[in-house]
């Protein structure tokens, strides 16, 4: 049995059972399972099948999440489009596609289908076509380091991995899906966690429930009684604010998660004040999905305990994870992928350790970047960008925390001899190289910068400068 079988035979398990709620409209399981067909067989009659590599530029609806399990039906290679990507990444994303499934006419070199038009192909049975060791799909980064990385899923890990099959009684995976019987789904269908949690709902027998309009944060749990949903440090900072202020039911949420940055600890303490049991925190990367998770009053100071497959292992102070989710490598770079991925095992490039009652404790990173709303953004080519300002002579940028991005970059500039820098314009520059999300919120201007023993410059002394 090849990925998507497992949930093919869920949706045919329960077709009454409602999987997709977006507002007045209940799409259920037997609807979505047609749809899924409908789509596969469109998708075949465009000349498209196994290794294959289709574009998905899809709102969150069940018509996009139908058309990525289509692409999986075929066994071709599902290469997920974020909204609003500069042109140059759009291009770069799609180089090497044969055809592009879209809700609205989108610009591209190759065949653009429209999801209409395949919600209308008349119904084929589904039946997976995928090998085991093809890529399922590309999920591209952010693309700060100036070209989005590609992270590639086989479908040996979709098949095999803890996410996209039943759970296991009595395991925690199963534990965490009782809770997810109404799941908050929003965002995009390119984020690789948000599709692993909306796994984790149908495979659950639970219900995606898309909001109308962009969540308002904590009002929007009771209001669509949701039991399950997932944040970044930003929201939860949010939802912390109102609680102090406002009296908010939250007696109806069964699991509320936290993840994508580093959680400060008076945070996790507050929220589980607060909020109580629900609250969860949890540790993971694109590359592997979900690793740790637990209660935010278990484990003090810790990001939790594996989850279930997950295989932790602490090696000169780095933490190596094995698990059967895990990509299979960067799309079309096999020096990164040597770097990152070694006999299974893969390298989380964070530095922590494990307590003697399993929690895993992270104490910093071995790679150089900022965690900003749960997107990773390298330094260095944020650096690279500052330095070619004529005004500049040097550019340093570290990451501090931010109670509402979880982390934020703070850049050290060193000014050209006799000038002085035009802050609006060094930020205008990044942009424009990087994108406004690369932009650092914090700037400082410093004759010069200190050097550690080894003679490279210490950014660890210029963080403690502005943290102290």
């Amino acid at each position: 049995m090849v990925h998507p079988q497992a949930l093919l035979d869920e949706l045919e398990r329960a077709p009454e059972v409602p999987a997709f709620e977006h507002g007045a409209r209940v799409t259920a399981r037997g609807e979505l399972r047609e749809l899924i067909g409908r789509f596969a067989a469109g998708l075949r009659a465009a000349g498209l099948g196994p290794g294959d590599g289709v574009g998905l530029a899809t709102a969150v609806t069940p018509e996009g999440f139908a058309a990525l399990m289509a692409v999986h039906v075929l066994g071709a290679r599902a290469v997920a489009v974020r909204p609003g990507l500069p042109e140059a990444q759009l291009r770069h994303i799609l180089a090497d596609v044969a055809a592009v499934v879209a809700d609205e006419p989108l610009k591209a070199d190759v065949p653009v289908l429209s999801v209409a038009a395949l919600a209308a192909t008349p119904y084929a049975e589904p039946v997976p076509q995928g090998r085991l060791d093809d890529v399922a799909t590309v999920v591209f980064t952010s693309g700060s380091t100036g070209v989005p990385k590609g992270v590639a899923y086989s479908y040996r890990a979709l098949t095999e991995g803890r996410v996209w099959r039943a759970p296991v009684p009595g395991s925690a995976h199963a534990r965490l899906g009782a809770g997810f019987g109404r799941y908050l789904l929003f965002g995009t269908l390119a984020s690789a966690v948000m599709v692993e949690q909306l796994g984790v709902t149908l495979l659950a027998g639970g219900t995606a429930v898309i909001p109308s309009e962009p969540p308002d944060f904590p009002w929007i749990l009771p209001r669509l009684r949701i039991t399950a949903a997932l944040m970044t440090v930003p929201r939860l900072h949010q939802v912390l604010g109102v609680l102090r202020e406002s009296d908010v039911d939250l007696s109806g949420v069964r699991v509320l998660i936290v993840a994508g940055s580093p959680v400060p600890p008076h945070q996790l303490a507050e929220a589980a004040e607060r909020i109580g049991p629900a609250m969860h925190h949890a540790y993971g990367q694109t590359e592997t999905g979900m690793l740790t998770i637990c209660r935010a009053d278990e484990g003090p100071g810790s990001v939790g305990k594996p989850c279930d497959t997950v295989e932790i292992s602490v090696r000169d102070g780095e933490v190596w994870v094995r698990t059967p989710s895990a990509f299979s490598g960067y799309w079309r770079d096999p020096e990164t992928t040597a770097e990152v991925l070694r006999d299974g095992w893969v390298r989380t490039q964070d530095l922590g350790f494990v307590d003697a009652e399993g929690y895993l404790h992270l104490s910093g990173r071995a790679r150089d970047v900022v965690i900003v709303n749960a997107v990773i953004h390298y330094t260095g080519p944020i650096e690279r960008a500052i330095a070619a300002h004529p005004d500049v002579d040097q550019a340093y940028v570290v990451a501090v925390p931010d109670e509402r991005t979880g982390e934020a970059a703070h850049a050290f500039v060193v000014p050209a001899p006799g000038r002085e820098p035009d802050l609006a314009a060094v930020r205008k520059a990044v942009a424009a190289e990087l994108g406004e999300a690369a932009v650092p919120a914090r700037f400082s201007f410093v004759g010069a910068v200190p050097v550690a023993p080894s003679g490279k410059p210490d950014k660890a002394a210029l963080r403690r400068s502005i943290v102290d």
